[in-house]
């Protein structure tokens, strides 16, 4: 596995393609894309090949988004020896700038819970509560500090002998806690984040890659992640609660080996141009969202799709090469 930048990418694929031209062969891939894939073919259809996105901004990934990036606009400052009053001073002024316009419903949830004030409350919270923080920022090879990183690096195999595979993302943080380094992931959640929720990250998706790319763009002994979860309370402060994920040497290996055979069905089904439904995995995580599209006849399914999502056009749908 090798590090690419993201120019060298660009002069390699020559788009913001993943896909290989004029097919459905994806061969840069994020977390996103392997979480789709892994969990039904036919959610990976709808979503990346068919574009197809529920009506109305996610308000969930809005609020994500905002999050990440005021905690990182802080990170970079103090890394640049910025002090912590002007740092979080800069880091809420671009995030009341950035959401200015930004409304939804209050009266119900998810409304309630994430929304303008509470998304700047529980900025202002996570920075007081870690004014103090005991994971340090890893500083890099070249004297940069590793905040916002984002990661393309090329497998040693491929859907074609000109195009190997590519795996991408973006990783928040990676820091120094207890002299070993782990990747910072944040977390928002309005339920309590127990060991229970932790364990969620164990196996992870996400996690994993996140450690495999740690170690290979930072050539450092990664060790895992930092889960640092951020409860939304409404009535007192906010609650900040962080786990650990680790991964051994062997799981890494495990993860990489699926992966490749994940890839070759990825592959196979485009070939093939069908998708099958994993109908085990409709009721997970609160119900897949085309649950009530893939409940219809085959025969009528386009016409629910057209009816109850947006599908967007080819450029904007999601890409892993796509730069933040």
């Amino acid at each position: 596995m090798t590090d690419q930048t993201l120019d060298e990418t660009l002069l390699t694929v020559g788009s913001a393609s993943p896909f290989l031209p004029d097919t459905h062969i994806q061969f840069a891939w994020d977390s996103t894309c392997l979480g789709l894939i892994k969990t039904c073919p036919r959610l990976y259809q709808y979503t990346m090949i068919d574009g197809y996105v529920a009506k109305g901004e996610s308000i969930h990934l809005r609020f994500g988004i905002e999050y990440h990036q005021a905690l990182q606009d802080y990170d970079i400052a103090r890394a640049e020896g910025t002090s912590h009053e002007d740092a979080v001073h800069s880091a809420i002024s671009e995030l009341v700038r950035r959401t200015h316009d930004w409304s939804v419903d209050e009266t119900v949830k998810p409304g309630k819970y994430k929304n303008r004030q509470t998304l700047v409350s529980l900025v202002l919270d996570y920075l007081d509560h870690y004014v103090d923080d005991p994971a340090e920022t890893y500083i890099k090879s070249d004297g940069k500090p590793a905040v916002e990183l984002s990661f393309r690096f090329e497998l040693d195999w491929g859907p074609t002998s000109g195009q190997p595979y590519l795996l991408c993302g973006h990783m928040d943080r990676v820091v120094s806690f207890n002299d070993q380094l782990f990747v910072m992931d944040h977390k928002t959640t309005t339920t309590t984040p127990s060991q229970y929720y932790f364990d969620q990250y164990e196996p992870h998706n996400q996690m994993t890659l996140y450690t495999i790319a740690g170690q290979v763009v930072l050539n450092a002994p990664v060790k895992g992640v930092i889960v640092r979860a951020a409860q939304i309370l409404l009535d007192k402060e906010n609650r900040f609660v962080s786990g650990f994920t680790l991964r051994t040497p062997d799981q890494l290996d495990e993860w990489m080996e699926d992966l490749r055979l994940h890839l070759e069905r990825a592959e196979e089904y485009a070939t093939r141009g069908y998708w099958p439904m994993n109908d085990t995995a409709c009721d997970k995580f609160g119900g897949c969202k085309f649950r009530g599209v893939c409940s219809k006849s085959p025969s009528v399914r386009e016409i629910y799709l057209k009816s109850d999502f947006e599908q967007l056009p080819r450029e904007e749908i999601w890409s892993p090469l796509r730069s933040r």
